[in-house]
């Protein structure tokens, strides 16, 4: 059954239920047959566009929909109870423009931003590389400026939306200097010398586009600099902080997905005479699965409640991220058991979320890097 939930203002409360309505009604039906043929969902995200969710976090004066990450954050979950892969990518997408929303100059954000808010345009945020994946500073990718150009080479690895990105958020290298030496740019999708590679057989999210990017010798103007020369770590660990809470976010509404359906069959499937829900021993994994579910959903909302009011929130993006996503592995596995043999088939939803909730634990930081994150919050 939908959340309940605690919304500060009736314009959330109305965006949450035309979210809600979307998610059922134009994005459920489809998932399964995308998720098992592998189609990329472009007119998801187009219909998002349309709908004015694919830059809801930002100004309104730039075509964004001016709502706190609280209120973004549980749209974004209802997104995923629905269709992970399209929740996935608009958390991408939204991490993507950050770079230019937060630290791009007015005349690049009236230039760039309202096309890449406003609907049509599908972001990518090209980090990673094969060597650095967990440690951004030692990447290899380099920008090297020749006059009023960039020229970029280097190969990005694990990038959502490769190939199919209309605009990434790209860090490349400017300077020798480790982590000082990192600049972030605004690169067009659509260049000369930059290809995808064939995209990842992956275990889940099959719908999704995930590949290596390859730069060689890309040229782009000087003005697609974001920030100054060197800022590029300090971008991406900050876009990083909010990407956290999207996935978190991403998380809750995947477990509650799969909670859902595991409430429903136990509801009607019956054993000795009665429903199995019945039984206690059922009744209190539901219960644990239940409770795993809300706590994660108050990690991600205090966090996020932290952010909106501008208090330092790194420390408890982590939190949110390891909490939610070790909650959703747990829950769609213990989702699977409450099925039984059923819950091993492709006839029902859940072992395609037991597969999808595995990368949770591993994207935008590994949990093993979240517990590092929040350690060192408490020295």
């Amino acid at each position: 059954m939908p959340a309940e939930r605690l919304l500060p203002t009736q314009e959330a409360e109305d965006l949450i239920a035309l979210v809600r309505e979307i998610a059922r009604d134009e994005l459920k039906p489809h998932a399964a047959d995308a998720e098992e043929n592998e189609k990329f969902p472009r007119d998801a995200f187009r219909l998002l566009g349309r709908s004015g969710l694919l830059g809801l976090p930002y100004p309104e004066e730039f075509g964004g929909g001016e709502q706190p990450y609280e209120v973004y954050l549980q749209a974004l979950e209802e997104v995923a109870s629905a269709w992970m892969t399209v929740a996935v990518g608009l958390s991408v997408h939204v991490m993507s423009c950050y770079g230019l929303a937060t630290f791009g100059t007015r005349e690049q954000q009236d230039r760039w931003l309202p096309e890449m808010l406003e609907g049509e345009l599908l972001g990518g945020y090209a980090l990673s590389e094969v060597q650095a994946g967990s440690d951004p500073a030692a990447m290899s990718t380099r920008a090297v400026r020749k006059g009023s150009e960039y020229v970029v080479n280097g190969t990005k690895a694990w990038i959502t939306h490769a190939g199919a990105a209309d605009f990434y958020t790209l860090m490349a290298r400017t300077s020798p200097d480790a982590g000082r030496g990192i600049s972030c740019f605004l690169s067009p999708g659509e260049t000369k010398g930059i290809t995808a590679a064939t995209p990842e057989r992956k275990m889940g999210l099959t719908g999704s586009i995930t590949a290596q990017l390859q730069f060689d010798d890309v040229h782009f103007g000087t003005d697609r600099l974001l920030g100054n020369e060197g800022d590029g770590l300090k971008i991406a660990l900050s876009a990083l902080d909010s990407g956290r809470l999207g996935i978190a976010a991403c998380a809750v509404g995947l477990a509650q997905a799969a909670l859902d359906e595991a409430v429903a069959y136990a509801k009607t499937r019956t054993q000795f005479g009665r429903p199995i829900i019945e039984f206690q021993g059922l009744e209190f994994l539901l219960a644990d699965m239940a409770a795993a579910v809300e706590s994660a959903r108050a990690t991600y909302l205090m966090a996020a409640r932290r952010r909106d009011r501008g208090l330092p929130f790194r420390q408890q993006a982590s939190i949110a991220k390891l909490i939610a996503t070790d909650a959703a592995m747990k829950v769609t596995t213990d989702a699977v058991q409450v099925l039984g043999g059923a819950g091993y088939t492709r006839d029902f939803p859940v072992e395609r979320y037991m597969r999808e909730a595995k990368v949770l634990q591993i994207f935008e930081g590994t949990n093993q890097i979240q517990r590092l994150v929040i350690g060192r919050g408490l020295r």
